[in-house]
């Protein structure tokens, strides 16, 4: 196939990284918001994380099954699918006012995402010129960062709007407090109820949407299992590089509003619009990195960003006022492309291994429902929550290992699946589903 029939199919596929990207943003808006609406703790409020990013655990590896037996588009349309009956499950969590139903339709949507996400990343990166894989990839990712931009400014305005002061809520009596917390929580069924439905309408344009089937052209050393997967080493490593950004980068979006009220003493729609203008940061840096990566090797770009992160997140520890929400600001743009540069290595040459690579790696998210946690458990402990940014800075110190060593192939076994890494590994894309 030519260059322009992969057009429309990954007009397509980017629609997904904009759509699951807008889910993951409405986060950081539930966590401030349940937490009030049911009287958390930081740490207990991280369980929205938890719910998310467990089922990338426990879903990644029956999501490369489901590529590698029916193919990436039934894949896709068994997320988009599953993402929108989670959306559509927060209406009777919210008319039944329980936490934990909510947690359980987070969890039904993660496992969608889990679906989406391992079929699009490897299917965007294999839609055209191996050497250009990584741009490609953050390319798509870049959608991603618009819907970090988009999701908290209208997410905020369209769930905080019913929000209650604390000092509102103290005046109350037991019976009032409890209608107006009810009130809150209900105001989360009209966004899911959109989103959910767009989803089902894009789920049956994918139905009739002829795809390009990616199939690999190497016979030899098929895989037969995920433990022969793990024998290359640059997969290894950007297994763990990822569980340790993903940890990060979930702690620093997800507590960003808890955060920022706290060290620049600010409101919750002030920090939701600043949480904002860390998704356009995030944007902005998954464009300027993917054109700079057009001179600037990925790798050593990721490196130089990742040592960039660790200094800011000492300012973030040790700094009061709004300098540290714009500390944070530029923490985000220099997480920008650490997601698909890290994956885009990390399934480089894997060859008949890429549907298992690309599980493991998805699996490795599961770091969002742990370090935010420890980020919680942390700032619980001390009464600060500036302190739990020493979670994202050791987070930092793995990524730039990864970006300096990790995402070379090491050994004889790395020599003979690699012949000419850097350039000359191929997969082929023929015919349409």
């Amino acid at each position: 196939m030519n260059r322009r029939s992969y057009l429309l199919p990954f007009i397509l596929i980017t629609s997904l990284f904009f759509l699951w990207g807008f889910a993951h943003n409405l986060d950081p808006i539930l966590i401030p918001h349940l937490k009030k609406s049911f009287t958390l703790t930081t740490t207990q409020s991280t369980l929205v994380d938890s719910a998310v990013f467990i089922a990338y655990f426990l879903m990644a590896l029956p999501a490369g099954f489901i590529m590698k037996r029916f193919g990436y588009k039934s894949g896709i349309i068994t997320g988009l699918l599953f993402f929108a009956v989670g959306c559509f499950l927060f209406i009777p969590a919210a008319n039944t006012q329980s936490y934990s139903f909510f947690l359980f339709a987070l969890f039904v949507i993660a496992c969608g995402l889990t679906i989406l996400e391992t079929a699009a990343n490897p299917y965007a990166a294999s839609l055209g010129a191996p050497e250009t894989s990584t741009q490609r990839l953050n390319l798509a990712q870049s959608f991603n960062g618009l819907a970090a931009f988009l999701a908290p400014v209208i997410g905020a305005r369209v769930i905080f709007t019913k929000g209650y002061t604390d000092a509102e809520l103290n005046v109350m009596s037991e019976q009032a407090k409890k209608i107006a917390l009810a009130t809150e929580a209900s105001s989360v069924k009209t966004p899911y109820l959109i989103l959910g439905a767009v989803l089902v309408l894009i789920a049956v344009v994918f139905a009739f949407t002829k795809l390009p089937k990616i199939q690999n052209t190497e016979t030899k050393n098929r895989s037969k299992s995920i433990f022969h997967a793990f024998k290359h080493r640059h997969l290894t490593w950007a297994v763990i590089a990822q569980f340790f950004y993903i940890g990060a980068q979930v702690s620093v979006f997800s507590l960003f509003i808890l955060y920022a009220t706290k060290s620049a003493g600010i409101g919750e729609i002030k920090a939701a619009d600043y949480l904002g203008a860390c998704g356009l940061a995030f944007l902005i840096g998954r464009f300027s990195g993917t054109f700079l990566m057009q001179f600037i090797a990925p790798q050593r770009l990721l490196a130089i960003y990742a040592f960039i992160n660790v200094l800011l997140c000492i300012v973030a520890m040790a700094a009061h006022g709004i300098i540290t929400v714009y500390t944070v600001i530029g923490i985000c743009f220099f997480m920008s492309i650490m997601f698909p540069t890290i994956f885009s290595l990390g399934i480089k040459g894997l060859g008949a291994d890429t549907e298992y690579g690309s599980s493991l790696i998805i699996m490795s998210i599961v770091g969002g429902a742990i370090l935010p946690r420890l980020y919680g458990l942390i700032s619980d402990a001390s009464s600060d929550i500036q302190t739990g940014y020493i979670i994202p800075l050791i987070c930092f110190l793995f990524v730039l290992y990864f970006g300096l060593k990790g995402y070379k192939p090491k050994g004889n076994y790395g020599q003979k699946i690699f012949p000419g890494y850097e350039s000359k590994q191929r997969s082929g894309i023929t015919t349409a589903v």
